[in-house]
């Protein structure tokens, strides 16, 4: 499979670590990557097109939520931008290792599995060609610098390969209900808009601000807001497609101001139906080719996800953790506290919290620089923060985190004592 020819192809860093020093950062640098991978999940565009305001028939936010949930686009084609600020801590080049192991890829395993490959796109500005034609086929591929890797769902099979490495990934999708939903990042404007409005209720603000032009269509803009205080979400907005109901633009930007966090939107669509052949993958001569249940041995039992809506790409095994209401999700013994945008995620790591200065031998001073030491009735603790999600990591190995201040999290932390 060539690559796609795109003047929008990004330049992607490569990292060249030792195994050994990967494994001891990433143990006591959990905290960073549980951050990176939630905020991954919480759905977020670049600004909106400037080619002028279309005049629209009026529309209620409501309206244009039914709208939007009534939206039922089953054939399309584009490319995507999708542009990542969190303000991660700087790793030293650690970030891709760290936030694809968060997402299940081990030692040895292959950098054609889509659920490590796809995490990627929790940092840096990527460009993506994507493709659906019903919920049994679905193609996503991720330009990078002379190379393509591709995501395939073909009915029952789920393809991935990395042409840069010949790597293919082979798995099946399943029509299992009980096959887990949701397991990989989001990676169009409409799985970044389904997340945000779960989280509307009574603590949001919904509005329509207006019109706009996205990808030459016309779109309507949802405005989303927190009412609460405290919360490090500033506001988020979707451009919907007028006529079809569809996400074609998301944006967040942090309560804090500057640039959107994550730009996600498509700067060419349409619905037309695809070609068949765009669905269609033969392992290239000489590539290795890891089968779904090999790469589970030794690591747990792995699931798949039955086919549905466009980009649903049949689900590799694995699970990224949800922000907002699901932040969480898979660790033992975790509770939320606090509503809306102010909950706060607890859970017991059940170690000892994170080294820190001479006691942590090492990586002690490593860790210094990547989190503020914080102290309060709790006892002590380092809390790791991005533009959006904070996680505050007590000494005796208790996590708080959330879309909420530092302050917030030492506030929870003590009322838990």
């Amino acid at each position: 499979m060539a690559p796609y020819a795109s003047d929008d192809s990004t330049t992607g860093g490569e990292v060249d670590e030792q195994r050994s020093g990967r494994r001891k950062a990433a143990r006591y640098v959990v905290p960073v990557t549980v951050i990176g991978v939630a905020a991954a999940t919480i759905g977020l565009v670049p600004a909106l097109a400037d080619s002028g305001d279309p005049d629209l028939p009026k529309i209620t936010a409501q309206q244009l939520i039914e709208k939007i949930a009534k939206s039922d686009v089953q054939q399309l084609s584009g490319t995507v931008k999708i542009s990542t600020d969190l303000g991660l801590p700087n790793l030293g080049g650690l970030e891709s290792g760290l936030l694809s192991g968060a997402a299940g890829q081990g030692e040895g395993g292959s950098s054609a599995d889509p659920t490590a490959k796809l995490t990627e796109l929790a940092s840096g500005t990527h460009t993506l060609r994507v493709a659906a034609d019903g919920p049994d086929r679905q193609k996503l591929s991720l330009l990078e610098n002379a190379a393509e890797y591709s995501v395939i769902h073909n009915g029952k099979d789920v393809w991935g390969y990395d042409s840069k490495s010949n790597e293919v990934y082979h798995g099946t999708s399943s029509k299992s209900p009980e096959h887990g939903k949701d397991q990989q990042p989001p990676a169009t404007p409409k799985d970044f808009a389904e997340e945000a409005l779960k989280a509307v209720d009574d603590t949001t603000s919904v509005t329509v601000d207006g019109t706009a032009q996205v990808a030459g269509r016309d779109a309507y803009k949802l405005v989303v807001k927190p009412k609460q205080s405290g919360s490090t979400v500033g506001a988020i907005s979707v451009a919907v497609d007028a006529k079809t109901g569809m996400p074609l633009k998301f944006t967040l930007t942090p309560a804090s101001g500057g640039a959107a966090v994550v730009d996600v939107g498509f700067t060419k669509v349409s619905f037309a139906k695809p070609a068949a052949s765009t669905f269609d993958f033969t392992p290239p001569k000489g590539a290795k080719v890891t089968e779904e249940k090999d790469a589970g041995k030794g690591s747990g039992e792995t699931s798949s996800k039955a086919p549905g809506k466009p980009f649903d790409l049949g689900e590799a095994p694995g699970h990224a953790p949800k922000a907002g209401k699901d932040f969480g999700q898979g660790h033992d013994g975790m509770k939320t506290i606090g509503e809306g945008w102010n909950a706060i995620a607890i859970f017991d790591t059940g170690g000892e919290g994170v080294p820190s200065g001479k006691a942590g031998g090492e990586f002690g001073g490593f860790i210094d620089s990547l989190g503020d030491k914080v102290h309060g009735k709790f006892g002590s603790g380092t809390v790791f923060s991005t533009r959006l999600v904070n996680a505050l990591v007590t000494d005796d190995g208790k996590v708080y985190a959330g879309l909420v201040t530092k302050d917030a999290l030492v506030k929870a932390a003590d009322a838990g004592k």
